[in-house]
């Protein structure tokens, strides 16, 4: 069986280079896949991030937040919210 096998790629020759340009061309592929998946993933993610600032009260309106500020924001708004229902 090993031996057959062994048979098999000496008959082949230059299948081996081919092999390795098509498993190139696959990681390639795949790579650029991940890319745009990757990419896709973070403007969903900003695009969430800009509509959570929209609904979220700024004191100077054209100040930007970064991401990690905007999500610290939107906890501590959401929590004095709740503590302000509680005491209604």
């Amino acid at each position: 069986e090993a031996a057959a096998r062994r048979k098999g790629k000496a008959r082949r020759g230059r299948g081996k280079a081919r092999g390795e340009g098509l498993l190139s061309k696959q990681k390639r592929s795949r790579r650029m896949k991940a890319n745009d998946r990757e990419r896709n993933r973070m403007h969903h993610l900003n695009s969430a991030l800009d509509a959570l600032r929209s609904v979220l009260p700024t004191f100077p309106d054209d100040a930007k937040l970064t991401k990690i500020e905007t999500l610290r924001f939107a906890h501590n708004y959401i929590w004095a919210l709740t503590q302000s229902l509680r005491l209604a």
